[in-house]
């Protein structure tokens, strides 16, 4: 009895301790199953922190990797197609700046610059980026909106730029330069920084005025643009261009404001510059004077109320003009066209160049202390 009492109790025993095992072999599993998602997440981010230091981009080769962090393969999306403008005057150096070439057909490649790069120039001769040197044909260029085309032969094209959108950027996304500052030694170069903003106002002046003639929307980087760039193409991380640097727009006392024209601009003008014909910008039919040119003023016995800050002052109307054929009379100040503000000749310019010659344009202006307003039909520029 004592021996069937004793087996009974160490079979009661081994059942607790099975029981006991069971219960925390369960309990370990299901804890297991609990954390995994946890621990695969962990895993995966381990894994993710230490690919950080470099992926595969693809570019036009679609052979290279890069670090993750490096513009490296966007500029080899357009670096070849970068040229260096030398523009020539009797056979003496003028000017050097840069281009791009943006488009080729069955004989030629195109490339573009700024205007003031080659103005004035009776030869012009690009430097490729394997440093072969070539001439090109000045096709057709405008002074206001800064831009020239210049003609190459095809055979010399090494590479096509993809024209992207400056409309799709936002504040603070990368973009870098490409171009030649300071000449030929330095050709080649390439800057990076920030879009630090859009559709800013930038007065400049043409043909060498004095004065601010025109007023340009551009778009504002930190990127160092110096002597040399302009012409260059702006081009985001994609390794799209969206706008040409232009270091007219640059002054000597301003530090990290660089300027770009939006490429959107440069593109709805293109076709009339290959063609060589000239930008057919709307007429007005006056002279004028900004307020504040009170030499112009006088010469011409205008005298301006002194309440009146900014404006255009009416000095002369041409014969057979819309300006002719409407409301408007020498001394009156012109303060607005279709709604917008004019400060000075320059915003004047920029309003009235959003149209073109056969539109009719609401012109507001004040004489003898009164706001009024006109209609203006515009003709084509002679200029």
């Amino acid at each position: 009895m004592k021996n069937n009492k004793e087996k009974d109790s160490q079979i009661v025993k081994i059942f607790f301790a099975v029981m006991f095992a069971v219960i925390i072999g369960t309990t370990v599993v299901m804890s297991m199953f609990k954390f995994i998602p946890v621990l695969l997440k962990i895993d995966k981010s381990i894994e993710s922190n230490s690919k950080i230091g470099s992926k595969i981009i693809t570019n036009e080769k679609k052979n290279s990797v890069y670090e993750k962090s490096s513009l490296a393969a966007a500029i080899e999306n357009v670096y070849d197609a970068v040229v260096m403008v030398r523009s020539y005057k009797n056979d003496e150096e003028q000017s050097t700046g840069t281009g791009f070439i943006y488009k080729k057909d069955e004989k030629y490649g195109y490339v573009i610059t700024n205007q003031h790069v080659v103005s004035g120039s009776d030869k012009v001769e690009l430097v490729l980026s394997d440093d072969e040197e070539i001439e090109g044909k000045v096709l057709g260029g405008d002074e206001y909106l800064d831009l020239a085309v210049i003609r190459i032969s095809k055979d010399k094209v090494p590479q096509i730029v993809e024209v992207g959108s400056s409309e799709d950027m936002k504040l603070g996304d990368t973009i870098f330069t490409v171009g030649s500052p300071m000449g030929y030694e330095y050709r080649g170069t390439v800057t990076s920084g920030i879009l630090s903003g859009k559709d800013r106002l930038v007065s400049v002046s043409v043909s060498g005025s004095s004065s601010n003639d025109w007023v340009m929307k551009v778009l504002q980087i930190d990127a160092p643009i110096n002597p040399g760039n302009s012409g260059g193409p702006l081009v985001n991380a994609s390794g799209k261009v969206i706008g040409i640097t232009s270091m007219k727009l640059v002054q000597n006392e301003i530090e990290g404001m660089g300027f770009a024209i939006p490429i959107e601009i440069a593109m709805a003008h293109i076709t009339e510059l290959e063609k060589g014909n000239k930008i057919e910008w709307p007429l007005l039919g006056i002279s004028m004077a900004n307020i504040d040119d009170t030499a112009l003023l006088y010469r011409n016995s205008i005298i301006v109320d002194k309440n009146i800050k900014e404006g255009v002052v009416v000095v002369e109307i041409a014969k057979n003009s819309g300006a002719s054929k409407s409301d408007l009379k020498p001394g009156d100040v012109i303060i607005g066209l279709n709604g917008e503000k004019v400060k000075d000749s320059a915003y004047l310019r920029y309003e009235l160049y959003k149209n073109k010659p056969g539109d009719t344009i609401e012109v507001t202006y004040i004489r003898d202390g009164k706001e009024n307003t006109t209609k203006i039909t515009l003709t084509k520029s002679e200029k």
